[in-house]
């Protein structure tokens, strides 16, 4: 294995800080300044609260960590999710074998070798995950190894803001997603978790942004970017019911409280919806019917079994301040969008919930309530935040009201059993479980505390965020090379009889199980920390 040479940070020239242009540059000698007229060219704002006027902050370098070195080594490893083998290469100077491409640029092929890794473990990987690695003009192969592999090795450290890149496949390819199937499973879960599922198309461009959400029956049209979709099929295809319901929360804010009706009559179990023709009519929705001029958008809400179409109109222009941490106040005029028609609501849908303001906020200004009145407590007349007055700035939501502003004095609690739906979550039994890939020598915190409802959907969070996992886990010390594992398919057996065991043995306490090669060793979480209890090559041993 060729060694990873450690070279000077080139970000920093191994200063371990860099220079950058300060946040009031960017709106010039200005204290109140409009966000979207920017400022000359590198004018600082002299009496900006972050550079004092001189124009440039000095930053920690986040590449090399702030030690000045790094490692010109970059990892990329393919693992089969059915079999769990795995397979790697290391890329560094001396072994890119560049070549051209079209446009005669020197490039790596690293797609090529993800496909032999992926042909190693016997996964079916997408060609997107595959990175890119690009060198300079100035590399040929005539040139003398030292410069060319100077060379190279900035070509990797550019490219190794993942130095350890995890490609995951699967044994076949994955089963492509019904978009009529999908459809209509979101609408049958919005009937039954009493919502709107809303299918939205926005300008963007030249064509249009699409979008599949649950919302709040109520909800005003949320602000931000259109969607990243470029057309119904593809969006439905890209949203599950979870990713669907991601933000409601934050979406149902603005939204009346009401009372519901769990028992009023529900719509059909299995909805018929027809893609195309749905597709079709929202996108007629973003011309304006009387005159023909372009809308925004449109829209298509679910709501007690059937769609309601309505267009989405410019608004009136609101006008917002907001202090920046150097001092200039931005002035920024948002034009929100509106529905052109409002349904009516449903049959589901009851009286108003009263209720107070909340007592812990002071809106429009960012006042919170001070940590020292947590608990009921009085302000502390001591207290270095707020000095005594029991409000402090924040620029995070009320704890108290989540951003509502409100508190409501009723609360309705509905129970929905979802069994009978295949595929949907999983009933909730007492029992939490988490699941985290970690680096070897990483302790067992005392705040590692689980939340999932099953093994199955820890392992399902664990697997999401398994790609940035093993990337923080390559080695911070430059000096050290990241690990190239390379591993057959295993059989494991199914722990989690034996997770039920050891969790019964010790109800109602936090235990952490950690497999390693060498075994396994089971920690308790008690109140004064982390107690080891047991350690042994097998889960089974421990029974």
């Amino acid at each position: 294995m060729t060694a990873a040479p450690v070279v000077v940070c080139p970000d920093c020239d191994g200063m371990t800080f860099t220079l950058e242009p300060c946040r009031c540059t960017t709106y010039g000698d200005r204290f109140l300044a409009d966000a979207d007229v920017l400022g000359p060219p590198r004018e600082a704002y002299r009496s900006c609260e972050q550079c004092r006027g001189a124009g440039h902050v000095a930053y920690p370098c986040y590449r090399c960590g702030r030690r000045g070195r790094r490692r010109a080594q970059l990892v990329v490893s393919v693992a089969n999710l059915d079999t769990g083998a795995v397979a790697s290469q290391q890329v560094v100077p001396g072994s890119l074998h560049p070549h051209r491409d079209p446009a005669g640029r020197w490039v790596v092929d690293l797609a090529s070798r993800v496909r032999d890794l992926a042909a190693t473990v016997g996964a079916v990987v997408a060609e997107a995950d595959a990175p890119s690695l690009w060198l300079t003009n100035e590399w040929r192969p005539d040139l003398p190894a030292m410069r060319r592999h100077e060379l190279e090795a900035q070509a990797i450290l550019r490219a190794d803001h993942a130095a350890w890149r995890l490609v995951l496949g699967r044994s076949t390819v994955a089963p492509t997603v019904d978009p009529a199937a999908r459809l209509a499973r979101l609408c049958a879960l919005a009937d039954l978790l009493l919502l709107d599922l809303v299918v939205e198309a926005r300008r963007h461009g030249a064509g249009f942004g699409w979008t599949v959400r649950y919302e709040v029956p109520g909800s005003p049209v949320p602000s931000g970017l259109p969607g990243g979709y470029r057309d119904l099929p593809e969006v439905l295809a890209s949203t599950s019911a979870t990713a669907a319901l991601t933000g409601l929360a934050e979406r149902g804010l603005a939204a009346a409280a009401r009372l519901l009706r769990p028992d009023s009559p529900r719509p059909p179990a299995d909805p018929e919806v027809d893609v195309d023709q749905l597709e079709r009519r929202v996108l007629a929705d973003c011309i304006d019917a009387t005159n023909g001029d372009e809308l925004p958008g449109a829209q298509a809400l679910w709501r007690n079994g059937r769609w309601w179409h309505t267009t989405l109109r410019p608004g009136e222009p609101v006008e917002t301040f907001a202090e920046q941490p150097t001092g200039q106040v931005l002035r920024r005029v948002d034009v929100p969008v509106t529905r052109g028609y409002a349904p009516p609501d449903p049959p589901w849908l009851g009286e108003p919930v009263a209720g107070r303001p909340c007592p812990d906020c002071r809106p429009p200004s960012r006042l919170r309530a001070c940590d020292c009145r947590l608990g009921g407590r009085p302000a502390d007349p001591d207290c270095p935040h707020c000095c005594g007055a029991g409000l402090r700035p924040s620029a995070l939501p009320c704890f108290t009201c989540s951003g509502n502003h409100r508190l409501h004095q009723t609360v309705s609690v509905t129970v929905t059993d979802l069994r009978r739906h295949a595929g949907d979550p999983l009933l909730t039994d007492g029992v939490r479980w988490s699941v985290q890939v970690q680096p070897l020598a990483a302790p067992v915190r005392p705040d590692d505390v689980p939340h999932r409802p099953s093994l199955a959907a820890a392992l399902a969070w664990c697997i999401e965020c398994l790609t940035d996992a093993v990337a923080a886990a390559a080695p911070t010390d430059p000096t050290a090379p990241i690990p190239v594992p390379r591993s057959g398919p295993r059989d494991v057996v199914d722990p989690e009889p034996e997770l039920w065991r050891l969790a019964a043995r010790h109800a109602g306490q936090v235990v952490t199980v950690r497999f390693t090669r060498a075994g396994c060793t089971v920690h308790r979480h008690d109140e004064d920390g982390v107690r080891l209890l047991a350690e042994a090559l097998d889960l089974r041993e421990l029974g």
